[in-house]
């Protein structure tokens, strides 16, 4: 299976297109290397990619024969434990500085809530 259809198959990425583009734009390296977005993926193979300001970093478990539910799709890969903890140490980091942020008299109005957005990697 390509590599961009299986970041769509097991829901890291929202469409195939933007999965095609972290890979042709060489933000995503299957075992440590670019590749192109038709490259193969088997079993046991190492997919890294920065997710929201964080490297996510992944083993392949399993090759989905479509887009299913998350909860298969989750299966599909093991997060690695060094990932993992990079995941919960951004989160803790991100809740704290969110206690620390003073709130405004007034609520935000869309343009602001997209800059707030941006601001904490959540895009």
């Amino acid at each position: 299976m390509r590599i961009d259809r299986w970041l769509f198959g097991v829901r890291l990425f929202k469409t195939r297109s933007s999965a095609t583009e972290a890979v042709s734009g060489g933000k995503v390296h299957l075992n440590g290397e670019r590749v192109r977005p038709s490259h193969g993926i088997k079993l046991g193979d190492t997919v890294t990619f920065t997710r929201s300001a964080v490297v996510f970093e992944c083993v392949v478990a399993a090759v989905p024969l479509r887009r299913g539910p998350a909860s298969e799709a989750a299966q599909c890969y093991d997060e690695t434990v060094a990932s993992k903890a990079r995941r919960e140490a951004f989160a803790a980091r991100m809740k704290v500085a969110a206690g620390l942020t003073p709130r405004p008299a007034d609520r935000p109005n869309k343009h602001d809530r997209r800059l707030l957005r941006r601001l904490r990697g959540r895009n």
